[in-house]
């Protein structure tokens, strides 16, 4: 890192940290802190911190968040440092409430991932109890309890809260008038620790977090010591941590032995009850309060939750005020004090970003459904293309104004726009699970949270052997792309089973020029960004609860979906379609030898498989409804 850079970095963090104090001052100033253990309809109490504004002059409606990750800190004379989303909410004032959810921190009861949503819930029904009828049961608690309340609450979240956001709102109380799900799980075997089906070795270190009970309420973590397992020493490389660990039973043995969480993975590896009982999509009906779902086009743990919750609402719910925002944001990256610049591991997307949508977006839907304030006016998906770096407005998602594109394969790596070439040719590659594919150009140590990578130069990548890479000319136009994304894959291989990883890429021309936050060893010229992803577990390709091996080299239709995109591919530019079998650790290793669980194959598992890839295969993009395929039906 230059000079330069260094003390633009230092002014930033100082910017931000001064801000922080002004924002702790304000909080002190201006709310009594208020700690409570609000009972539920089966007796258990939750642990809430309530933020109330000391002017009582006029009344405030409620903002909640519900959270697994601890509402410190804890004691009637400690304040935490902002309240709210954004500085907007805590300057204009409400009612902030945050709560521990069952069974974590200084809530009672039992925690379990995801808890399974119990459709049209009696809410006189004193046993049966979900996330939809705890947050019932707190919003009549709170509703009828603080004083200088309006009758109005809202709820927002972030990744794990985010769920619990969603899950917040069937069956939803009638103060209840505005939910914020941002970054929000939808179903675990379709994003954050699986994606379709495939499991994020990255997220191994996570476990403990997620894998303990607590004995009793506690302001201290409980699950230190098994999170040390990973923390006793130091990882440089977590790729060759990953790899040396062998197959994922060592995992098992070594570190998660004793986590709960890790069992129930293990122990359902397809797409079983346990996992259709944990996915809240099926539930979010009859919504009658306004849902802004956010999320970032560079999240790689939750790109899957607020498109598919969107979704969801808008077919169950269409007369419901139900918006989408997606900006150019890793997880949660909205939410962050405005540093000016909105960059994306080497990528500038533009300048005050988050502002926009804190000041313009946020700030406004929340005003408008809980304080009747602004002519509540929102777009019907407000999203940032990618590749223009300009927000633009829809009033549907998919788009229907985007014509749909058609991506087809070549010889000699071509890659043609709308137009068939050789549907006889076959592209070939030998996928070793002993030397899989990085998921990253840089090497990094172990990661909670992969981030950086979802924008990240595809080069290294497409210089492998077991890569298939396909680019088009340079563009003599713009290409604009935008809603969801069909890979039709044919395929056949030597082995019994295979992953696939299809990527979207925008190469950049060799003039391009440098950004100024990239040190000088990162060159623009010609850089390959990602621009979205997927991997499809091949044994899935029929049903995702009855895997099926392959028969060894016949020929066979590998369908699946990769997440939606908004992105213009400048003149000048190219279209790149890369194909893989393997992203480590990211994502596991699939043995390619068909097993019937993968979390307990051996290391003689593990086999090498030559892959063909034939020319009739294509990448669909864009035509809204046209491309919803069985994909859709199996995950119902």
């Amino acid at each position: 890192m230059n000079r330069l850079i260094f003390l633009m970095a230092i002014l930033s963090l100082n910017g931000i940290a001064s801000a922080r104090v002004h924002d702790s001052v304000f909080v002190k100033q201006n709310y009594d802190k208020l700690e409570v253990q609000i009972p539920m309809r089966d007796g258990v109490k939750l642990f809430t911190s309530i933020y109330i504004p000391k002017d009582k002059s006029r009344t405030y409606p409620f903002l909640m968040q519900r959270t697994c990750y601890s509402v410190a800190p804890y004691g009637k004379d400690r304040y935490r440092r902002t309240l709210g989303p954004s500085k907007y909410a805590l300057y204009d004032k409400y009612i902030f409430v945050y709560q521990d959810v069952r069974g974590r921190w200084m809530s009672e009861g039992v925690f379990d991932n995801m808890t399974p949503n119990i459709p049209g819930n009696d809410r006189k029904n004193k046993t049966a109890t979900d996330e939809a009828s705890d947050t019932w049961d707190t919003i009549d608690w709170l509703v009828k309890n603080i004083k200088g309340n309006n009758g109005k609450a809202g709820q927002w979240g972030i990744s794990y809260p985010g769920y619990y956001t969603a899950a917040g709102i069937p069956d939803a109380h009638p103060a209840l008038k505005a939910s914020s799900p941002q970054a929000p799980i939808a179903d675990f075997f379709f994003d954050d620790f699986h994606h379709n089906g495939a499991f994020l070795q990255s997220y191994l270190a996570a476990f403990a977090v997620f894998g303990y009970q607590h004995d009793k309420p506690t302001d201290r973590a409980w699950y230190d010591d098994q999170l040390n397992r990973f923390r006793s020493k130091p990882v440089a490389d977590g790729y060759d941590f990953n790899l040396a660990m062998g197959p994922l039973k060592n995992a098992t043995e070594t570190y998660h032995h004793d986590n709960f969480f890790w069992k129930q993975i293990v122990d359902h590896p397809n797409y079983d009850e346990f996992w259709k009982k944990r996915n809240i999509l099926p539930h979010l009906k009859n919504v009658h309060h306004a849902v802004m779902t956010v999320g970032g086009w560079f999240d790689a743990e939750d790109l899957y939750g607020p498109l598919n919750i969107y979704k969801s609402i808008e077919k169950s719910s269409p007369a419901a005020h139900n918006v989408i925002v997606m900006g150019p944001w890793a997880h949660g990256q909205w939410s962050r004090p405005e540093q000016g610049a909105t960059i994306h591991n080497h990528i500038d997307f533009g300048d005050s970003i988050n502002t926009f949508y804190q000041r313009e977006v946020e700030r406004q839907f929340f005003a408008h459904y809980l304080k009747g304030q602004g002519a509540g006016n929102f777009p019907e998906a407000l999203m940032f293309d990618t590749g223009k770096k300009e927000w633009r407005k829809f009033d549907a998602w998919p788009p229907k104004e985007i014509p749909p594109v058609r991506l087809y394969f070549g010889e000699h790596g071509q890659l043609s726009i709308n137009k068939p070439l050789n549907e006889k040719a076959v592209f070939e590659y030998v996928s070793d699970p002993e030397k899989p594919v990085p998921y990253t150009s840089q090497t990094e140590g172990l990661v909670f949270t992969p981030r950086s990578f979802m924008s990240d130069d595809q080069r290294a990548a497409s210089r492998r052997p077991d890569v298939l890479t396909f680019q088009t000319a340079p563009l003599t136009e713009e290409v604009l792309v935008g809603g969801e994304i069909m890979a039709r894959l044919k395929v056949a291989m030597s082995g019994t089973d295979a992953d696939f990883i299809v990527k979207v890429i925008d190469v950049y021309p060799p003039d391009h020029p440098q950004y100024k936050h990239n040190p000088s060893n990162i060159v623009m010229g010609g850089y390959q960004q990602l621009v979205r992803h997927e991997v499809f577990r091949g044994r899935f390709r029929n049903s995702f609860e009855k895997p099926a091996p392959f028969k060894p080299q016949e020929p066979t239709d590998v369908n699946f979906r990769l997440q939606d995109i908004l992105h213009t591919f400048k003149k000048g530019h190219r279209v790149m379609i890369q194909i893989h079998s393997t992203w480590f650790p990211y994502i596991d290793r699939n043995p390619q030898k068909y097993v019937d669980n993968i979390y307990k194959a051996e290391a003689s598992d593990f086999i090498k498989s030559t892959i063909q890839v034939f020319g009739s295969s294509v990448v669909e993009i864009g035509g809204g409804e046209k491309l919803d395929t069985k994909l859709e039906l199996l995950q119902k």
